[in-house]
């Protein structure tokens, strides 16, 4: 992790592996598959999001095999649990680049995983790093955007980022 408690690139990969094999035991093709479907529709190809392979995450113990046979389907152990936990507890870096989305995306898929008072808590990191989003783009505009176009995209992603700060509100009141 960064020193902020974020997560690094492959630490993003990791929680996206565990949480999937949270929802049930699956072959290591289709574990493998899943993980690169996931995260290719949230942030598109990268290389910066190449994570641990699976082999890496059997030889920490955090997922094992369950059954003998040729291929046998991954779970995760009492470790993977723990350490899947503690990665949906990191705090979101911003600004929200591809890779502080896909940390949103994954947190929000695997939420229900954590108990009502740990779901407000890391819904609050989202909502801060949030504003600290809109705050950065607020200053941008008031200091640098002298262009007309560069200030209407300043504008249009503002209005997101507003749009998105009401959304998390509204979800903290929900959770």
């Amino acid at each position: 992790m960064f020193s902020d408690n974020s997560l690094l690139p492959k630490e993003t990969i990791r929680l996206a592996a565990l949480g999937i094999l949270s929802e049930g035991p699956l072959a290591y093709a289709d574990l493998a598959n899943a993980v690169r479907q996931f995260v290719g529709r949230i942030a598109g190809p990268s290389l910066e999001l190449t994570g641990p392979s699976i082999e890496m995450l059997r030889y920490e113990g955090l997922v094992e095999p369950v059954g003998e046979e040729k291929d046998p389907p991954l779970t995760l152990t009492e470790e993977g649990r723990t350490e899947l936990l503690a990665l949906l507890k990191a705090t979101v870096r911003p600004p929200l680049t591809d890779v502080s989305k896909l940390v949103i995306a994954l947190k929000m898929r695997f939420l229900s995983l954590l108990d009502a008072e740990e779901r407000r808590d890391q819904v609050d990191l989202m909502i801060d790093a949030s504003e600290l989003e809109l705050a950065r783009l607020n200053d941008l505009l008031n200091t640098d955007a002298h262009d007309a176009y560069f200030q209407d995209w300043l504008k249009h992603d503002i209005a997101l980022a507003e749009s998105r700060l009401t959304w998390l509100h509204a979800f903290h009141d929900r959770v």
